[in-house]
């Protein structure tokens, strides 16, 4: 679930090595960008919390109606989002109300309705490095989501890809903030070491 609007760039590249990584052993997989779809976030309607209705099901209909079934019957759901103003792009953001809140549930002793066993995998891409994350708390951002995705009952592993390379020609756009040269010695060192973690990451989940 490529939640960027960019369909050939980072994390779109790490999502597809995720998906590799999972048909090496022996998945069957499929890359839905989010940005492709026209859907709205959750509504509050609660039609997913009313006695005798669907519950566990989103009771709205657009495009993100049958990407929902299909994750539901499906054994793994890999996620890619690059950081947008210290969060997930509001695309992914819209999607996870969608997913998670249809399957939370209300009652005492339970947290959620989900019956079957989703693991999942976020990939997490940001132009800057990993010591400013850490200063900017992104790991309690991270956690968060991977509290919440546990509740589909399986494991949640995060991996975080750093300091990305942002634009083909650094010259030309306005971002003197950023050395071109250092970000491109981390793309050609990087970049690759976190594309073979992240099909690592998609061959272990499908393969539990």
């Amino acid at each position: 679930m490529n939640g960027s609007p960019r369909v050939k760039w980072n994390t779109a590249t790490l999502l597809q090595k995720a998906l590799d990584g999972a048909v090496s052993v022996g998945a069957q997989a499929e890359m839905i960008h989010l940005y492709h779809l026209k859907y709205k976030g959750c509504i509050s309607c609660f039609a997913c919390k009313r006695k005798g209705g669907a519950l566990g099901r989103c009771a709205m209909q657009d495009d993100l109606t049958k990407v929902l079934d299909k994750i539901i019957h499906c054994d793994v759901l890999l996620l890619g989002t690059p950081i947008y103003f210290s969060n997930i792009t509001g695309e992914m953001l819209s999607f996870l109300e969608r997913l998670l809140f249809s399957n939370m549930t209300y009652n005492s002793g339970h947290r959620s309705t989900f019956q079957g066993k989703l693991s999942s995998g976020v990939i997490y891409t940001m132009n800057v490095a990993s010591d400013t994350m850490e200063k900017l708390g992104y790991h309690v951002l991270f956690n968060h989501y991977k509290s919440l995705l546990e509740r589909l009952g399986g494991p949640s592993e995060i991996l975080v890809s750093n300091d990305t390379y942002q634009f083909d020609d650094y010259s030309k756009y306005e971002a003197s903030m950023f050395n071109e040269e250092h970000k491109a010695q981390v793309r050609a060192e990087q970049f690759p070491v976190d594309c073979q973690k992240a099909f690592e990451m998609g061959a272990r989940l499908a393969g539990k």
